[in-house]
């Protein structure tokens, strides 16, 4: 990477609910660094119910701070192309959610604010997610929500009071 590369702080939520649920997750944190930058925060794994379909098995939910001088396409293409590789196959079916071995989520890139067919940032409904906003109020506590104009941690804060 040259010096005027600039570098982008992309936040990523991890989840996973089949198989080593914790192998995938650091599986997943790896391929990450090699392919999209260094991953220089990442947030303990948090065990989580389902949300928004039914199963028996939970989830261990993460998020991690990569540095990269990718842009936020090229790190959804990425994202997704890790996730096939993983053997996750589709989001959902019929539009209600699955299982997953693997679901890597872009959060938020830098400041910026995105509302395309194939990409939304910041990640739409994550300040309604307990199990997104917890392990990255950990990380990025006084990151601001671009669109919210609020802190992580202040979401993070609301969400404990209102549930």
């Amino acid at each position: 990477m040259s010096y005027k590369e600039k570098l982008h702080d992309v936040y990523l939520g991890l989840g996973s609910n089949l198989g080593d649920r914790g192998e995938n997750l650091h599986h997943a944190i790896d391929k990450i660094e090699e392919r999209i930058g260094e991953i220089v925060a990442t947030s303990a794994f948090y065990v989580t119910d389902p949300a928004g379909f039914v199963s028996e098995n939970q989830f261990l939910n993460a998020a991690c701070l990569v540095k990269t001088p990718l842009s936020s396409f090229e790190v959804l293409t990425i994202t997704q192309d890790i996730e096939k590789e993983m053997g996750r196959q589709v989001k959902s079916q019929n539009n209600i959610y699955i299982d997953r071995i693997i679901d890597i989520d872009i959060l938020l890139y830098d400041k910026e604010i995105i509302d395309t067919d194939a990409l939304t940032i910041p990640h739409p409904n994550m300040n309604n997610r307990p199990f997104v906003i917890l392990p990255l109020s950990e990380i990025a506590a006084q990151v601001v929500h671009p669109i919210l104009n609020k802190t992580i941690e202040g979401i993070w804060s609301e969400l404990k009071v209102n549930s």
